[in-house]
């Protein structure tokens, strides 16, 4: 068994495109050989700037010899069937082979050498090479028929052990010779075989390995850090894009003006980082230090004191600009700065920008006039079937809570119409992923309560999973009602997600939404400010939400299903209530029961929205099981309902697990489908009780099992 090296040198590779690069031709190099009947026991992959190489080991000599069956007429078939298969075959009547009855055209084909194999696959591989961007060049490039290359291609490495496989393509001839460093070995260097290609351009300074750069990377610039006494800022994304930026790297350790300190940490962060691709570092108390981390792609013979001085120069006017942008921004007020949101389209069939900060400014004052934010608690939930008046169930769940903070709502109507103005500053321009926090900053310098500028930094909050879910009530006012109006209004305007299509992040917004509230035990039905449609599609986000907290889906789907439960916070608890109870024996055998029970009302047509009557009296003496389901009814019926009006959904578990052994007697002594027809109605009607009693929690139909 042989391995095999191929390198394409060309000029630099974007960063971004490197890692994808590697995966594609690892992907259509093996895609290439078993087609041949070849495939390699391990395929490394390396990128560098300037080079995308492979190594696949455990090749064969050759492909084995294979023999292909093409199946014929049968031999009693019309003479022309027999001609017209002869003629697709090119072979005469005598070479075929006969098998009951049928004629077969059998040919050997011998193996093929691999490298012959290889030569093939590796021309195909580049002509095939799906590069986001690539380009033409020299006097080919005239047609379009010419390769396309991310970067012009100069050299081809492709050794099998140690034999060149000849490849030529777009005036590149493949050999053994590969290039150095660019300024430390720019000369040719010959490879012997894959054994030792890594270390022979490593002699050369050049690291192939794109994790090793990674590791020295991180590994020197947090010590380079330490022996400053400060702490490096991780960036795993800049550590990676460094690692695609050299071949030899080496991490440098600079200073710059502290007096730009003055400027938000995340702006310069956010300069050095975009704009030079530099590390910044944080004093031990976490302030961020006036220091930075470059990567310099040589080791140079002055330590490097000259290119740390030369980004240091770079650096400064960065920031600079980003401080002129800064101060230029903080003497325009952010209410002034909103008037210009007029004039940006926020969606063409949702009018501006400022259109919907009126929405989400009404719509955040009314969350927290309403009690759902805000107060001594959060307001409960005001459903129509929870058989409480709004007043008398918030006073009840919420004592002390007053109605209608007014400073507090008025704080959330204000941070909601600053929140986006922003988006027009000179800062926000140039790093957008900073809108939202310099808002924050300007609402502060300018002079806007805490609890507003700390809104409007936040309000975006919480953008992906493992983010910052707000808790401060104007806060959580403003980024609640920015989020619904979003999902609200693409909803009406049929802009809803399809398939695996989300273009305004409408599912991300729902999962804000979610946290919002669960985090904060916000009390309010969903329902009184959405449509169904827009309720379904919350329902199928909290079943991905509470999949990580190992909450089944069917048991979300279970209470979704009762129509009437749209509080979150209650719907999970009874939802936790419920999988405690059916993963117990009493659970599990009351859900047969249930089952058993809707599966007979189901045949005999009586649908779940039919009322369950009682029968005060019967026309015949029940049976001893039948008195006793009734009896257990009439005890577990209202002692449910009463532990759900309470919201102690394990009490209504309880009082429902008494139902368990009644039930399971009762199906087992009593003949439901009686001759006499009155037995039969009445114990119909007995089996809708059951199943209405369940419903008081959940539609069991729904549960898996």
């Amino acid at each position: 068994m042989t391995d095999f090296l191929l390198e394409l040198r060309s000029e630099e590779i974007p960063a971004r495109m490197q890692a994808k690069a590697r995966e594609d031709l690892a992907r259509l190099f093996a895609a290439e050989l078993a087609r041949a009947g070849l495939a390699a026991t391990e395929t490394v992959t390396y990128a560098t700037p300037r080079r995308l190489a492979l190594i696949a080991r455990g090749l064969p000599e050759a492909t084995a010899a294979v023999s292909e069956e093409i199946k014929g007429p049968r031999t009693s078939a019309p003479p022309q069937a027999l001609e017209g298969f002869l003629r697709k075959t090119g072979l005469a009547r005598e070479q075929l082979s006969e098998r009951d009855g049928v004629l077969y055209a059998v040919s050997e084909k011998p193996g093929r050498a691999t490298p012959d194999v290889l030569a093939e696959a590796v021309a195909a591989v580049i002509r095939a090479f799906p590069w986001p961007k690539s380009m033409r060049w020299g006097a080919e490039s005239r047609s379009t028929e010419s390769l396309r290359w991310v970067r012009p291609l100069h050299g081809i490495v492709a050794l099998f052990g140690e034999q060149v496989v000849p490849v030529s393509i777009a005036g590149v001839e493949s050999g053994a010779a590969t290039h150095g460093h660019r300024f430390h070995h720019p000369g040719a260097i010959t490879i012997g075989s894959a054994a030792d290609y890594v270390e022979k351009l490593r002699a050369c300074h050049v690291i192939v390995d794109q994790d090793e750069r990674a590791a020295l990377i991180r590994d020197r610039a947090a010590a380079l850090a330490a022996e400053a006494g400060l702490v490096l800022v991780q960036d795993e994304g800049l550590v990676a894009e460094n690692a695609g930026l050299t071949e030899w790297p080496v991490p440098l350790l600079g200073r710059f003006d502290p007096a730009f300190l003055d400027v938000p940490p995340e702006v310069i962060q956010l300069t050095a980082r975009v704009n030079q691709k530099y590390f910044v570092c944080r004093d031990r108390d976490g302030r961020l230090a006036d220091a930075f981390v470059c990567t310099a792609n040589i080791a140079a013979s002055d330590g490097g004191a000259r290119i740390v001085d030369g980004n240091r120069k770079v650096l400064a006017a960065r920031l600079s600009d980003a401080r002129f942008f800064y101060e230029t921004d903080l003497k325009v007020p952010l209410e002034q700065q909103a008037e210009k949101l007029g004039k940006i389209v926020f969606h063409e069939k949702l009018g501006t920008v400022a259109d919907k900060v009126g929405r989400v400014a009404k719509l955040a004052r009314w969350l927290v006039e309403e009690g759902i934010v805000g107060g001594s608690g959060n307001a409960a939930s005001r459903h129509p079937g929870a058989g409480r008046g709004p007043a008398t169930e918030r006073a009840q769940l919420n004592p002390g809570l007053r109605r209608g903070d007014a400073e507090l709502a008025e704080q959330a109507y204000r941070a909601a119409r600053l929140a986006k103005a922003d988006l027009v500053t000179g800062i926000v321009g140039e790093f957008p992923e900073l809108q939202g926090l310099m808002g924050g900053y300007y609402a502060a310098a300018q002079g806007e309560p805490a609890a507003v500028a700390e809104a409007v930094r936040d309000h975006y909050k919480p953008v992906g999973q493992g983010d910052d879910v707000p808790t401060a009530p104007v806060t959580v006012a403003v980024s609640l009602a920015d989020k619904l109006d979003s999902i609200t209004q693409f909803f009406g305007a049929d802009l809803r997600p399809s398939g695996s299509k989300d273009p305004f992040a409408l599912r991300r917004s729902a999962l804000g939404v979610i946290a919002l509230i669960v985090d904060n035990g916000l009390r309010f039905p969903l329902g009184h400010v959405v449509s169904r449609d827009v309720l379904d599609f919350f329902a199928d986000r909290l079943k991905v939400q509470q999949r990580e907290a190992g909450v089944r889906h069917d048991l979300i789907d279970a209470v979704f299903a009762l129509g009437s439960e749209d509080d979150l916070v209650r719907l999970l608890a009874r939802v936790r209530a419920l999988q405690s109870f059916v993963d117990t024996e009493d659970g599990a055998n009351l859900l047969a029961g249930y089952k058993r029970a809707a599966n007979i009302l189901k045949k005999e047509g009586i649908t779940d929205t039919a009322p369950a009557q009682r029968h005060e009296t019967l026309s015949y003496t029940p049976e001893k099981d039948e008195a006793a389901l009734i009896a257990a009814l009439d005890s577990a019926e209202p002692a449910a309902a009463d532990a759900v009006a309470r919201e102690d959904f394990e009490g209504a578990m309880a009082a429902l697990a008494t139902l368990r052994a009644p039930i399971d007697a009762f199906f087992d002594t009593v003949t439901v489908n009686d001759p006499d027809p009155a037995k039969r109605a009445a114990r119909l009607t007995l089996l809708a009780r059951v199943r209405a009693a369940v419903h008081e929690v959940a539609d069991f139909a729904k549960i898996e099992g």
